[in-house]
């Protein structure tokens, strides 16, 4: 039976590897005006012409590769979340991540973007994230941090982050805050090759710690006093994965705004397909959560033109339903 699961775990993932090499290759042929697979991959090689080469490369390529890396990353903030809380509604948003990181990438377009340059502002957001959450951290330690109280403060610190977000808003200049608004809805309307790269990077630095990590998240399921039996450094192995899910939900901020709910769907249907071991989880989550994100950006981009509809607005009409079947089916646990 053991032997029977893992292979189908195994299936799942390399099918789900699949779709979003798919998504990826073929994403920047979809939309309005279609273009053919063999344009797209001329363009990408320097052999198309002028007016494809914009409109794959300028247009649709970034856009496509910001929003399955973006979802890839908030879809591994949320998995590991949920792993070290131990809680199903874990995620960026529930324990202030998201809200530390859009705080400081709005003070950032609000004060510091016509000085230094929008070039900045991912390490503005990674560095509200982390700032939040060693706040939430520091606030939730008493001899060891546990979960409940990591998310207890983490709800009470995303609502400062958030009220603190729509006063600068409020204050900043009209054209400024529009741009603020559009961004906190969550879009990759206008993602550069930049971002991509930005994200691309933090994953592939954190990915692998994470793996390394994955014998200890599964240890840590079992609870803390089971994990500290089998050897597992708790408090140290917590603190080193939350530092990689800050990492990754605040790379994502920074390149597609604060796309709800990602983070909390995609674990879910990751293992729903892949099982619930902890390295599975992750890959999965980042698969899912990549084809989750695509497909909403997909959807707006296309199902609404002219108007460019921001992602965020679809990624959160299916995570808020989600949300609360998920807190109506553990409603006796929580």
């Amino acid at each position: 039976m053991r032997i029977a699961s893992r292979r189908r775990a195994s299936r799942n993932l390399l099918r789900l590897a699949v779709a979003a090499l798919l998504a990826a290759a073929f994403g920047a042929g979809l939309g309005r005006t279609l273009v053919a697979p063999w344009d797209v991959w001329f363009a990408v090689l320097g052999a198309g012409s002028g007016e494809r080469d914009f409109v794959v490369l300028t247009l649709r390529l970034p856009r496509v590769l910001a929003a399955l890396l973006a979802g890839a990353a908030l879809g591994m903030a949320g998995a590991i979340l949920q792993g070290v809380i131990r809680n199903p509604l874990a995620s960026p948003e529930v324990v202030g991540i998201t809200g530390g990181a859009a705080a400081a990438a709005v003070a950032f377009l609000s004060f510091a973007a016509g000085t230094v340059g929008l070039a900045w502002m991912p390490l503005a957001a990674i560095l509200g994230a982390f700032v939040v959450s060693m706040i939430v951290y520091a606030l939730s330690w008493r001899s060891g941090v546990t979960p409940q109280r990591l998310v207890f403060i983490g709800i009470g610190l995303s609502a400062a982050a958030s009220s603190a977000t729509v006063f600068m808003i409020v204050a900043s200049p009209i054209v400024t805050a529009s741009e603020a608004y559009i961004w906190l809805t969550g879009s990759v309307y206008g993602a550069t090759w930049s971002d991509s790269a930005t994200v691309g990077l933090a994953i592939l630095g954190g990915l692998p710690v994470a793996l390394y990590l994955a014998g200890s998240a599964d240890a840590q399921s079992l609870g803390d006093d089971a994990a500290i039996g089998l050897g597992v450094r708790v408090q140290r192995h917590r603190f080193c994965l939350l530092l990689i899910a800050v990492l990754f939900a605040g790379v994502a901020v920074s390149a597609a705004g604060t796309v709800g709910f990602v983070g909390l769907v995609a674990p879910h249907l990751a293992r729903l397909l892949v099982g619930g071991r902890f390295r599975n989880v992750l890959l999965g989550s980042a698969m899912t959560g990549a084809l989750l994100v695509f497909a909403a950006d997909l959807i707006a981009r296309v199902g609404f033109y002219p108007v460019d509809v921001p992602v965020g607005v679809f990624t959160a009409g299916v995570g808020a339903p989600f949300f609360l079947y998920l807190f109506y089916r553990n409603r006796d646990r929580l």
